[in-house]
């Protein structure tokens, strides 16, 4: 199994509603994107997936995300913008895009900061 990850970026402000401490004020974060998919062979040039495809359909949905504040953007107008609900937003906003590919999503990480990150696979 080969496992092909990108990482991109995108700055933001959020607050966490119902949030008792420093979070629930509004600020900000560049936030780190791991996407990683796995494919079980390579394609007929050595490629288990090619990073130029997955950092742009990655980029498509960060980009909306990219300088504003969270809390505005559809679906975290409604849902809080913890590192956990963006990681599986872009998940599941990720994965469709893979489809016709020969290669699944196996996890979205996002870094809040050098030491704080979340995880995402559904079971």
């Amino acid at each position: 199994m080969y496992q092909v990850s990108i990482e991109r970026h995108f700055d933001a402000a959020h607050y966490l509603r119902d949030y008792q401490g420093k979070c629930e004020n509004l600020h900000g974060h560049r936030y780190v994107v791991v996407a990683r998919v796995k494919a079980s062979k390579l394609n007929e040039i050595g490629l288990a997936f090619d990073f130029t495809v997955l950092k742009k359909n990655l980029d498509d949905i960060l980009d909306r995300f990219d300088h504003t504040c969270l809390n505005d953007a559809p679906p975290f107008d409604k849902i809080n913008p913890s590192a956990e609900n963006i990681a599986s937003t872009i998940y599941n906003e990720l994965k469709p895009k893979l489809t016709e590919t020969p290669a699944s999503l196996d996890c979205i990480e996002v870094f809040e900061s050098p030491d704080s990150w979340v995880s995402y696979r559904p079971e």
